[in-house]
């Protein structure tokens, strides 16, 4: 029983961690922020990239670079076959249990409409998988932290790799972030501005609340096993990296928010307080859909970029697969 406790409370901690509202501290000033997700941009990205797909009009690559803070990120690039650029260039980011896979079959869509797409492992995720790590877990916040922040960093670094690319246009770029994925692209929105275009998906704003609002059952059990102690801990570490405090300085990028009322892992309150943070312009969408949003969404988003980015139109999917989430 104990044992079963701890996986739930495991859980509960990634699901806050990834999906928390507003609440947290105030933050601790502009400069400071940004000196938090600086880097040495004058590095080599040192590329490696081998290609191993070409189908459906699409070029894949499974590729790596230099990580700012040590190793190497593992990434998917997709390139449209046969067409001209320069493309518009999509960056997309998983959600807390995903990798660089995750969203493989709507980037493919995307990349057909005229997009060359890049799709990061988070730190700890996917092939960058290591024993005993995680990117999110409340009771080490201090190593959450730090891994909230190499996150930015390197999707900073993701965005210098396409804007290096002469097939891709550095003025049509747009970021595209799941569930953790969203949230981390609350941040990168208010600190990274070659980026045109923000979509942010099924996420909110700060990274310890939704441990105390989330109706997702295991949340709840978890919430058993987790002490307030351990939660205003965390509270107080993470909180200059909460993505609330940087979503409100988007502008002059695009926000698109998108949610589902039937979410029980992202309460609507907590979605709320996120999108209501957002600067303008944003739209903020909602579906009769739970924390997997439906094609509606996908078609929704696709909408948004040709008008954002100008990629071409898409088609509507049979299959939810791999669109959202």
């Amino acid at each position: 029983m104990r044992r079963y406790l701890r996986v739930c409370v495991w859980i509960c901690c990634a699901l806050a961690l990834a999906f928390a509202p507003a609440g947290a501290p105030a933050h601790t000033g502009r400069e400071k922020a940004l000196e938090l997700f600086a880097y040495d941009a004058s590095r080599p990205l040192d590329v490696r990239e081998k290609r191993i797909r070409k189908e459906d009009g699409v070029e894949e690559y499974d590729l790596s670079f230099a990580s700012p803070m040590g190793g190497r990120v593992t990434a998917y690039l997709l390139v449209p076959s046969g067409g001209k650029g320069p493309y518009a260039g999509i960056l997309l980011m998983h959600g807390a249990t995903g990798s660089r896979r995750s969203l493989l079959p709507g980037a493919r869509i995307l990349c057909r409409a005229g997009a060359v797409c890049l799709l990061p492992d988070a730190p700890f995720c996917g092939d960058r998988a290591e024993m005993g790590k995680r990117l999110v877990d409340i009771n080490k916040p201090e190593q959450m932290r730090a891994g909230v922040i190499q996150s930015v960093v390197e999707l900073r670094r993701a965005v210098d790799l396409l804007v290096a690319r002469p097939d891709v246009d550095r003025k049509r770029i747009a970021f595209i972030g799941s569930s953790l994925g969203g949230s981390i692209g609350g941040i990168l929105a208010g600190v990274e501005k070659r980026v045109a275009a923000y979509a942010l998906l099924v996420a909110s704003g700060s990274w310890h609340e939704a441990a105390l609002k989330s109706r997702h059952p295991l949340a709840r059990l978890a919430r058993l096993g987790v002490s307030k102690q351990t939660i205003d801990k965390a509270a107080t570490l993470l909180a200059d990296v909460d993505p609330i405090h940087y979503v409100g300085h988007a502008a002059p990028s695009a926000l698109l928010f998108q949610n589902g009322r039937r979410d029980t892992t992202v309460p609507a309150e907590c979605a709320q307080a996120y999108q209501d943070a957002g600067s303008q312009p944003k739209v903020c969408k909602w579906y009769p859909s739970g924390h997997e949003l439906d094609i509606d969404a996908f078609m929704d988003r696709a909408q948004w970029l040709h008008e954002k980015i100008g990629i071409g139109p898409v088609p509507r999917p049979a299959h939810n697969g791999g669109l959202n989430h």
